[in-house]
């Protein structure tokens, strides 16, 4: 084997995993998602009723979580959503735009 061909092994090899790995792209962990449901949750409560107490807002997010047990939407959260799409969602600041961010 020529000795360039042994030196550029390595390279080749750490060149081929990132090519190969970058196409799995991280996914949003569990807590994540309860987060994007907490965040979704307030936006809802925050547009209805611009002057919501913590109160109802911690209400809305109960609810939220207890109606997203039962979808499959919510239970492929962590399948299906991106880094990207969850840094997005975090950002929004309207619930259609979070929405928009899942798309």
């Amino acid at each position: 084997m020529p000795e360039i061909a042994r030196r550029s092994g390595p390279w080749v090899l750490l060149a081929t995993l990132v090519a190969s790995t970058s196409g799995c792209k991280a996914k949003a962990s569990a807590t994540q998602c309860d987060q994007l449901l907490d965040r979704y949750a307030t936006l809802v409560v925050t547009e209805k009723f611009a002057d919501a107490s913590a109160a109802q807002i911690q209400k809305e997010q109960q609810r939220e979580k207890e109606a997203a047990h039962g979808d499959d939407s919510f239970k492929n959260c962590s399948s299906e959503v991106s880094q990207a799409e969850f840094e997005c969602a975090m950002r929004a600041q309207t619930a259609d735009a979070l929405e928009k961010c899942l798309e």
